[in-house]
């Protein structure tokens, strides 16, 4: 799914963020710093700031492709509003974690590592939440429910909707 960047909207973030390339252009790992101010002001790592990034530090855009989808940090799509995360840790998945993963998928229309094209959820799949008493675990946001079944996920996703 193809998400169009609003340059419109983002005009004085893009503003800030050329002068923060240029002041840092040059320096010693200007590729993160640069990469880690994108993600922060734009919440994601579009093509178009790739392009941008590319032009500016004369970093080939392969290069950058590579290290923002290297690191786990940068996403290429923008976030959802709420934010949801199903633990498969093991506590989690030998209670059933996969099946609550499976519903919220099929609820939403998307998969983990996707945002619903209307930008209000995306989903991740996390590792241990240290909550294994409650097992399994699903957060939205700051917002965590546990001892979970799959016909739970509904009536959780609908308090956001």
């Amino acid at each position: 799914m193809e998400f169009a960047f609003d340059w419109e909207a983002n005009e004085e973030k893009i503003r800030d963020f050329k002068i923060f390339m240029r002041e840092n252009k040059g320096k010693k790992g200007a590729l993160m710093a640069v990469l880690h101010e994108a993600q922060d002001q734009f919440g994601y790592l579009p093509t178009e700031i790739q392009e941008m990034i590319s032009e500016e530090l004369r970093i080939p855009l392969s290069e950058i492709y590579g290290v923002a989808t290297f690191y786990s940090q940068f996403s290429l799509v923008p976030k959802g509003e709420y934010k949801i995360g199903v633990c498969l840790g093991t506590a989690c998945y030998v209670k059933g974690a996969q099946e609550v993963l499976d519903k919220v998928e099929e609820e939403l229309g998307i998969t983990v590592g996707q945002t619903t094209p209307d930008r209000k959820f995306s989903i991740s799949a996390t590792r241990c939440l240290g909550a294994c008493g409650l097992a399994p675990v699903l957060v939205v946001n700051e917002d965590v429910y546990g001892r979970l079944k799959a016909e739970d996920v509904t009536e959780i996703l609908n308090k956001y909707r």
